[in-house]
This record gives C-alpha cells, structure tokens and sequence, in this order.
C-alpha cells in the first residue's frame, strides 16, 4: 500500500487514526482505551506496509506527561510506604532478571540467535535502550526490537483486559497531592518536570522524559510544595502517544520473521505473566497491598505501560511506579557487565544446540 510519506501527513494520519481508534474503543467500553484504541490501528497499518509516527517531540511529550502524572502520587506518607516495600521490590526485581536471562538462554536453544541477539532480547524493561545496546554488541537489531515489541504488546493487552473481564479494578486507590488545576502551580510543575528531564538528558541518563519528569513531580509532591494537579485530558494523551508508539513498532512481514524466535518470545511471555502472578500472590500473602496490584508491579511489561494501567484501573500507581522504576534503574546498571561475563557461557549453550 502506497501512501503520501511527507513527515508531516504521516503524523496527521497517524494521529488521526490513532484518535478514531481511541474514541471507537472508549465507546466499546475497552480498558485503556486510548491506548489499545491508538496501538491497533497503528499496528495495522504498520503491518500493511503504511509509514506510520507521531510528531518527533510527541514521544518526549507523551513520556513527560507519564512521568509527571506519576510523580504526582507520591505524597509524603506514600513515600514513606516505600521504603516498607523494599525487600518484596527487590524480590521481584531478581525474578525479572531471572526471566530475562531463562528468554535468553531458550532463543538460543530452541529458537537458533546468535548469542548477542538472544543476549539483548532477553532484559524485561528499558526496551528502547536494549535495542542501542544491542546494535552496539553486533545483535541482529530487527530481532531484538521484535523481541520486545512482541512481548509489551502481549502485556498490554492481555492483563488491562483481564482485569476489565474480572472487575480487577478500584481496589487499591491512592490520590494524587493535588486535586484542582492552578496556572502558577502548573508552571512550577511543568518548569520542575522539563528542568528535570533535561538534566537527566543533559548527563545521558536513560529515559530522560520520563524518569527526568517522573523525579521532578515527585520530588514537588513529597516536599508538600505541589500546588496544581495536571488538566484532565493529559493522560489519555499520554496513552495515545504510546500506543502510537507500541503499534508503530510493527513493519510489513513482522510474524513472518523468525517465527520461531517470536514463538519462544510469546511463550516465555506467557510464562512470566503467570510466574508475576504466583509471585503476587507469595507478596501478596505477607504485605497487605492487593493481588491485582501486585500483578501489575510485578508483570514483564514496561514501565510506562504498567503505570499507566494501574492509573486507569485505579490500582495502587506509587506501587507499581515503585517496582518498575526501580527494575528498569537495576537493569541499566548491571545489564552491560551482564552481558561480559554471560558471552562465554551464551556461546557454549549456542554450540549444544547445534
């Protein structure tokens, strides 16, 4: 299918698209609609070979308008809350890299990658950053982005479903510092966050918009100094961009490559959401946080995505925050040294299964 590829009626469609499916999906009732509403449509075009993308800025706008809407949990009493949550958020932080290092010991046994590209595609989180890591370590990058475009589709659609099926949803309700929209406490807000993400940027942190944002709000809400919650309509354009974003991820032949590699990837996925939810349920057992809150924290989705979840079905969003940040921060520090001293062995497990 040929379409105009002019950069900006490529947005236009693709925003246009991404609003229609948005609005036909909050009208059918889905969970996330903006999200899932944007994602499908998205993925479809992308899979019959239309160019689909947002404005360059919108990606750095939509992951600031998630960073900041979650900073804004985090009052001075939750914040307290997480240190109590320590022990089960790093628990659950050795069981992600546990899945992630079993996803890449399988691609090479079953699914035929090389070492690197197995190696890459395995991480749960900080997808965008495993794909650079990976090209740098010579992985098949098509695979890797595949890898975990497959598996954070998988997540985002199957757990907001099932919890909307099974009224998983309202029982664990935390309320954000501020309640009305100020112009002056807007500023500060916007000026903190942005100011934020630019340091982070400036210092070549990972996921600047984001967790810049995300530490700006945050630090604002537990200081008692926020003064102005963010308009009603900044989230559901928060999960637009990102389902563009997911859907996007998707090109003309996608489960026509490798199809047994992406087997194993949705398999492995498959299993690590029921594993998260056996894990939950042994957190869930000692501390007293809800089960489908706990799912959510601990499922192998990504950051953005999970929290975004919880803020829709209002479940516990400082806890889900509070796992996966602190998953993805685990990650970006061990997954480079990982990835020397697991080469060796990567390679012996790739010529057993020859």
């Amino acid at each position: 299918m040929s379409l105009p590829a002019n950069p900006w009626w490529v947005s236009v469609r693709t925003l246009c698209a991404a609003f229609i499916g948005g609005l036909l999906a909050n009208a059918a009732h889905l969970p996330l609609p903006w999200l899932l509403g944007a994602l499908f449509p998205c993925a479809f075009l992308r899979l019959r070979g239309v160019r689909v993308g947002a404005p360059p800025f919108a990606q750095a706008a939509g992951q600031w308008v998630i960073g900041t809407a979650l900073g804004l949990y985090f009052t001075p009493s939750v914040l307290l809350r997480v240190g109590e949550w320590a022990p089960w958020i790093a628990l659950a932080v050795l069981w992600s890299l546990a899945l992630g290092g079993f996803l890449s010991w399988a691609l090479i046994r079953w699914g035929g990658a090389d070492p690197a590209t197995a190696y890459w595609s395995g991480p749960i989180g900080a997808a965008a950053e495993m794909v650079l890591q990976g090209e740098r370590a010579g992985a098949r990058v098509e695979l890797v982005a595949a890898a975990h475009s497959l598996r954070l589709m998988l997540v985002v659609v199957i757990l907001p479903l099932l919890y909307d099926r099974f009224g998983l949803h309202g029982s664990d309700r935390y309320v954000i510092g501020a309640h009305t929209v100020e112009p002056l406490g807007l500023a500060v807000l916007v000026g903190c966050t942005v100011g934020a993400a630019l340091l982070l940027r400036r210092v070549r942190g990972p996921n600047p918009w984001m967790l810049g944002s995300l530490a700006g709000a945050l630090l604002l809400t537990a200081s008692g100094h926020l003064a102005s919650a963010l308009p009603n309509w900044v989230s559901p354009m928060g999960q637009l961009l990102i389902g563009i974003s997911l859907g996007g991820r998707f090109g003309p032949g996608f489960f026509n490559r490798a199809p047994r590699f992406l087997a194993i990837v949705g398999g492995v996925t498959l299993f690590g959401l029921a594993g998260s939810a056996a894990l939950a349920a042994l957190i869930g057992w000692v501390v007293e946080i809800p089960l489908a809150t706990l799912v959510l924290a601990t499922a192998p989705g990504g950051i953005a995505e999970m929290c975004l979840t919880a803020q829709a079905l209002q479940l516990g969003v400082p806890v889900v925050t509070a796992f996966h940040a602190t998953r993805v921060v685990t990650l970006l520090l061990v997954v480079q040294s990982g990835w020397t001293r697991s080469r060796a062995w990567l390679e012996r497990v790739e010529g057993a299964s020859i």
